[in-house]
């Protein structure tokens, strides 16, 4: 009661506008430790984890408008896991559009892990799109792809291949990649390492010679594949390519594979010969046609040799070389040749005399 009442006195001594300040700078002094208290928790927590953080950078991170719990908390968590980063590359890297928790995530997980990873890459990779933590991730464990991918263009789940021979094959593999972290930026995507690995399995199969090989030895397939550096340009790394399924073709329910190639083939043999068959005998039909045509060619050439004959008859009579009793004798000639020619055709006979003596 005292107290109170030699308070009171001061403020009746003071009078009423020394009051009115007080109640302001007492409201003031309210709104400001209200302000303050919402700084000091985090201040504390990053105080007590030796996380240094300034309660002025907090002040900063509220006008620039920045997660500061975000910021502190990764802090915290990088200076408990041996990182040095600094409260400015948190925040420049917040207000860059990253993801800030993933990239402290994946530092933690590549220190721990013993790979190479600083700050600046790994911003850079979180900045380019790139899933930071999932790339660590795989590189710590190695990831399958499968090839043909589940959302093929084709919608077959199956590469399809041909023999030399001529035997469709469907093979199906599974990729073992590691993410190469030096990489990741501008290097190619799944997309591009499952085409890659389906081009090599076309290509392993295609330069067989038939189909009775790639199907005893398919690691032949995976050991042409590995070879290619089916991984130059990408961002992972190729540990193995294992051929998981392999099948001939339209004969996946048959119990007896190889007799029904051979059925097949016979059919395609037979069907083939009778091609090259109407082949050869319209070639034939063609060659007739051309025989017949030179026939007519070299008939028309006699028929004109023979229409030179009577001029060249009258030009000899002309000159002097050609005399009337050669021209008869040439006539009994042709007379007398085209008689044993008709007594020469088959079932020709002789007209009898009528004894007229002529």
């Amino acid at each position: 009661m005292t107290s109170i009442t030699s308070m009171q006195m001061t403020l009746l001594a003071l009078g009423p506008g020394a009051t009115a300040i007080l109640v302001v700078l007492g409201i003031i002094v309210f709104v400001v430790l209200l302000l303050l208290a919402q700084f000091l928790s985090l201040w504390l927590q990053a105080y007590m984890s030796r996380a240094n953080v300034r309660l002025s950078d907090l002040i900063g991170m509220r006008l620039r408008k920045v997660d500061m719990r975000t910021i502190v908390l990764s802090k915290i968590r990088a200076i408990r896991a041996g990182l040095d980063i600094s409260t400015v590359e948190l925040e420049n890297h917040y207000l860059s559009g990253g993801r800030v928790p993933s990239v402290i995530t994946a530092l933690i997980a590549a220190n721990r892990a013993a790979i190479e990873l600083n700050w600046k890459t790994a911003t850079a990779i979180d900045l380019a799109g790139r899933d930071i933590l999932e790339a660590v991730q795989t590189s710590v464990n190695p990831k399958v792809i499968n090839c043909p991918g589940a959302d093929a263009v084709s919608g077959m789940d199956k590469v399809d291949a041909v023999a030399k021979d001529g035997i469709r094959l469907l093979a199906k593999a599974r990729v073992t990649v590691r993410a190469n972290i030096a990489r990741l930026v501008g290097g190619a995507t799944e997309e591009t390492v499952i085409a890659r690995v389906g081009q090599a399995i076309v290509s392993a199969i295609g330069s067989t010679p038939t189909y009775k090989e790639v199907l005893e030895n398919p690691d032949y397939i995976s050991r042409r594949a590995l070879d290619a550096g089916l991984d130059a340009g990408t961002a992972f790394e190729i540990l193995s390519i294992d051929i998981a399924d392999i099948s001939v073709a339209g004969v996946e329910r048959e119990a007896n594979v190889g007799a029904k190639l051979q059925a097949e083939q016979a059919e395609a043999d037979k069907r083939r010969f009778q091609a090259e068959a109407e082949k050869r005998r319209a070639l034939a039909v063609a060659r007739e046609q051309e025989m017949k045509a030179v026939v007519q060619e070299n008939r028309a050439k006699v028929v004109l040799a023979e229409a030179e004959i009577p001029l060249a008859m009258a030009e000899s009579f002309r000159s002097g070389n050609m005399g009337i009793m050669d021209y008869y004798r040439m006539k009994n000639i042709q007379a007398d040749t085209s008689m044993r020619d008709n007594i020469a055709k088959p079932g020709s006979e002789q007209k009898p005399s009528d004894g007229s003596g002529s």
